[in-house]
């Protein structure tokens, strides 16, 4: 069987996943093609326009079956090179853009909404990495093309993919062994990407509160950085300074090492599909403290939500730090291993 697999952003948790999964069902013929996470806008319009020129050779070969990731326009893909809407045609949507927080300066990303749907109208097969993303996305698009002129009847469509629509989440590497039991230590991880979405704001604010309290806490703020982190970065590394343990992105074998020594994995995100950073800390034996929303409740016991707020979050965060015999047991994440997945990803994938 010949799969081709198109990652059209490829994120570091795409391409974890992706490297997985080709690794671990290798008796498929896996072909690959990447775009480099970059200059977004065009990304999700252009890869079609950028694989015509530089892949034609690779695309006008003949697959089995064309996996895409929901950033890929593979309606489009499909008018240049006819013959792959012949094969089995699967688009695994890591998030949707329909549920996508803008912030004040960014207009609604209409294409890459249209191009989502397009592309799942398209496929044979659609997989979500949660529930909360399929259901965001089936929502989020009945409620954007009601405010439509057309006045459209998408409800029955829409309806009946959420009901084919399977959910398989990016499967984490088996861990062996017990997970770390430094999990007392009063180490607060920021670990996900420097950027607006991920709401560093409130976390920060949080911070900032715990620290004029006199409350003992140690810092590590990890995670992809960009060029252009949101000013409350600069802010927080010189009002908490004596806090940090650490500052910036790690190498691997650090960033493990990290994890390993334990604390509290803290989210405030106001976009998250799934939050594999989340997932692999707690399942090195950090204590995750995430909202009550998003993705979050369908992955985590009620013991380790906070109420959304910064007053919420405090309070917890609080408790959590000055008296560590509060903190609910470390998670036991093998349900979210390779080995509980494999089969059902096999099974997508072959159609079985």
């Amino acid at each position: 069987m010949r799969v081709l697999l198109l990652s059209a952003y490829e994120a570091v948790s795409h391409r974890y996943w992706a490297d997985q999964l080709t690794a671990r069902l290798d008796d498929i013929e896996w072909v690959r093609l990447s775009l480099t996470p970059r200059h977004f806008a065009w990304r999700i319009r252009g890869n079609p326009l950028s694989w015509w020129l530089r892949e034609h050779a690779t695309l006008s070969q003949a697959f089995d079956v064309v996996l895409a990731t929901s950033m890929v326009d593979l309606a489009t893909l499909i008018g240049l090179f006819p013959h792959l809407g012949q094969a089995r045609k699967i688009v695994y949507f890591h998030e949707n853009q329909f549920a996508y927080p803008s912030s004040s300066a960014q207009r609604p990303p209409v294409e890459a909404m249209m191009v989502n749907l397009y592309s799942a109208l398209a496929a044979d097969e659609v997989a979500f990495n949660t529930a909360f993303n399929r259901d965001s996305f089936i929502d989020g698009a009945k409620a954007f093309l009601k405010k439509m002129p057309d006045k459209l009847p998408v409800a029955a469509p829409l309806e009946a993919l959420r009901r084919r629509a399977r959910v398989l989440p990016v499967p984490l590497e088996a861990r062996p062994g017990e997970a770390a039991s430094g999990s007392s230590i009063n180490r607060i991880i920021w670990n996900h990407r420097w950027e607006y979405d991920k709401n560093p704001q409130d976390f920060f604010e949080v911070l900032f509160q715990l620290s004029q309290a006199g409350v003992s806490f140690e810092l590590a703020v990890v995670g992809q950085r960009f060029r252009d982190a949101p000013a409350v970065f600069d802010e927080a590394r010189e009002r908490l300074g004596a806090h940090i343990h650490c500052w910036g992105p790690l190498e691997y074998q650090q960033y493990q090492a990290l994890l390993d020594e334990g604390g509290i994995v803290v989210s405030t995100a106001w976009h998250e599909f799934q939050g594999l950073a989340i997932m692999e800390a707690a399942q090195r034996g950090a204590r995750p403290l995430v909202p009550a929303r998003l993705c979050f409740p369908e992955l985590y016991p009620a013991a380790f939500c906070y109420d959304g707020t910064r007053d919420g979050l405090f309070e917890r965060l609080k408790g959590w730090l000055e008296v560590p015999e509060s903190r609910p047991p470390t998670l036991d994440l093998q349900t979210f291993e390779w080995p509980q997945w494999q089969a059902r990803y096999r099974e997508l994938i072959v159609g079985k």
